[in-house]
C-alpha cells in the first residue's frame, strides 16, 4: 500500500470495491460555534460510513479534501484530523490521501470513502409483501439541529431530566453513530434485499427505495421507534412527535426490505451486534406512494424530507 506522500494513494480493495463521497459546508451542513472541531471530524467520516455500511460493506479507506479560507486557524486543522483519526480507528479505516485548497468565505470538509464488499445491499431490491425495518431510534438528530440553533450546546444543559434530553439530541446531530456492521451482516447473511441509509428523513428515503424497487409502501404509525428523548421534548413543546421521526433527517440509521420470514433471523443478528431493529410497516402494489397506518383507513403519507436544492 501507498499512503498519503505520493500523487495517488495505492490499495487493496476486494473484488467489488464501494466508493462514496460527502462533503459538509459551513453555514449549510453545520457551524462552528455548534461543538468542537473533533466532533465535526467525526462526523465528516461517519455520514460516508453510513453509505457504505447501507450498501452491504466494509469501510477500507478515506480521502480528506479541506477547502478553508486564509484565515483559518492551524488548531482547527489539528482538531479535525483528531475526529477524523478517532472515527477512523473505531471504524477501521485508513486516510491514504486528500486535498488542501484556500476558499474565500465557507470552509468545506469532504471525505471520499472507499469500502469492499462481496454481496451488496441496493436500493432496488423491496419487492410487494417485504416488510420495511429501520433499526436504531429516529427524531433526535433533527431536534438537535433546532436545540443548536437556538443556542443549546453540549455541556450545557438545561438541568434535570429536559437537560438530559437536550444532550441527547445534540449529540445525535453532532457525532452520528450509524450502526456499522449491520448492513454488511444482513448482506452476507442474506437476510435483506434492500437498503438505504436515512439521512434525508424516513418518508423521503423510503419513497426512495419504492421509486427503485417499483412498489408501493405503507408505515404503521403506532410502530415508528422515535426517540425518547426527542419526543419528550417535542410532546413539551405542542410538537408532533411522529412528524419528526418520519420527515426529520440526518438520523444515519438503516433501512431495509425483507421477506416476512427472515424478520426472526434478522432480530438475532441485530440483538447479536447490540442494534436495535423496529418491523415499520411493508411493500405491496402499486405505483410508488407512501400510506400511513393508523386510524380507521390508510391515508396517505407525503414525503416532507430535506431536498438540497428544493424547499424541503
Amino acid at each position: 500500500m501507498v499512503g498519503i506522500g505520493d500523487d495517488a494513494a495505492a490499495v487493496e480493495t476486494g473484488a467489488l470495491s464501494l466508493i462514496t463521497t460527502d462533503s459538509l459546508v459551513e453555514g449549510v451542513h453545520f457551524r462552528r460555534s455548534w461543538g468542537s472541531d473533533a466532533l465535526l471530524g467525526r462526523k465528516a467520516l461517519s455520514v460516508n460510513l453510513s453509505d457504505i455500511d447501507a450498501m452491504g460493506g466494509q469501510p477500507r479507506y478515506a480521502t480528506v479534501s479541506l477547502c478553508l479560507p486564509s484565515e483559518t486557524p492551524l488548531a482547527f486543522v489539528d482538531g479535525l484530523y483528531d475526529g477524523l483519526l478517532q472515527r477512523g480507528g473505531e471504524a477501521g479505516v485508513q486516510i491514504v490521501g486528500g486535498n488542501l485548497s484556500r476558499t474565500h468565505d465557507a470552509i468545506v470538509v469532504d471525505v471520499a470513502l472507499i469500502g469492499q464488499a462481496d454481496t451488496i445491499l441496493p436500493r432496488n431490491g423491496a419487492r410487494p409483501g417485504h416488510v420495511a425495518l429501520v433499526t436504531g431510534t429516529l427524531g433526535a438528530a433533527t431536534l438537535g439541529v433546532r436545540l443548536l440553533d437556538e443556542g443549546k450546546r453540549l455541556g450545557a444543559p438545561s438541568g434535570g431530566a429536559g437537560g438530559a434530553h437536550e444532550e441527547r439530541c445534540i449529540r445525535a446531530q453532532l457525532d452520528p453513530a450509524p450502526p456499522l456492521g449491520f448492513g454488511r451482516a444482513a448482506a452476507q447473511a442474506g437476510l435483506a434485499h434492500a437498503a438505504i441509509d436515512l439521512s434525508d428523513g424516513l418518508s423521503g428515503d423510503l419513497l426512495t427505495v419504492c421509486q427503485e424497487s417499483g412498489a408501493a409502501a405503507w408505515v404503521d404509525a403506532a410502530a415508528v421507534p422515535i426517540d425518547a428523548a426527542a419526543k419528550a421534548i417535542e410532546e413539551g413543546r405542542g410538537g408532533d412527535p411522529l412528524a419528526l421521526a418520519l420527515h426529520g433527517g440526518e438520523d444515519y440509521q438503516l433501512l431495509l426490505a425483507a421477506p416476512p420470514e427472515a424478520v426472526t433471523r434478522l432480530r438475532q443478528l441485530a440483538a447479536r451486534l447490540k442494534v436495535a431493529l423496529t418491523v415499520i410497516g411493508g411493500f405491496s402494489e402499486g405505483e410508488p406512494a407512501l400510506s400511513l397506518r393508523g386510524g380507521a383507513a390508510d391515508t396517505p403519507l407525503v414525503p416532507r424530507s430535506h431536498e438540497h436544492f428544493g424547499g424541503g
